[in-house]
């Protein structure tokens, strides 16, 4: 399948893992490992933000070392990218989230851009509901300072965060 984009791969990608294909996406992540590898690491913040959507598509979960260096380009569009791919990828393996904990705290609470923020936050709802997770999340919902939905955003994982605790 040379002909295909990466998108394009990356959409049949998610067409074989929702019907279950399991032997022909291995077969399509070994024939689009190295071009995915080479996208994250473009000097075009487009071309590194398709990469990393890319990952989730292709249930990349053995490439969380890449999707790190997504967690800390420079480009807000290509961290909200790893973003949403880290939130996928973690739906269903808690223990991703777990892995950048530190660094989504950071994100949630520090980084410049609202959308990214709010998307660490969500991140964050897939992870285990842990004591200092749940205090950063009130403590964002209770600054009065922060924007409207990045604080909701927190209030609702908080919430759900606080709720899995208990039923533990």
């Amino acid at each position: 399948m040379p002909d295909l984009t990466l998108d394009e791969a990356a959409k049949l990608a998610e067409e074989y893992a929702a019907r279950g294909l399991a032997r022909e996406l291995a077969s399509l992540r070994a024939e689009w490992d190295d071009e995915i590898e080479a996208a994250a690491r473009h000097a075009d913040y487009r071309i590194r933000s398709q990469a990393y959507r890319a990952l989730a598509q292709f249930r990349y979960r053995q490439k969380l070392e890449l999707l790190r260096r997504g967690l800390d380009d420079e480009s807000p569009g290509v961290r909200g990218s790893a973003l949403i791919a880290l939130e996928a990828l973690s739906r269903d393996h808690p223990g991703d989230v777990n892995k950048f904990r530190s660094l989504l705290h950071e994100m949630a609470a520090r980084d410049a851009n609202v959308a990214v923020r709010r998307l660490a936050i969500v991140c964050l709802k897939n992870g285990s509901p842990v004591p200092d997770t749940i205090r950063l999340l009130e403590g964002i919902d209770r600054n009065d300072e922060d924007d409207a939905e990045v604080r909701r955003t927190a209030r609702s994982v908080a919430t759900l965060l606080v709720k899995r605790s208990r039923a533990k």
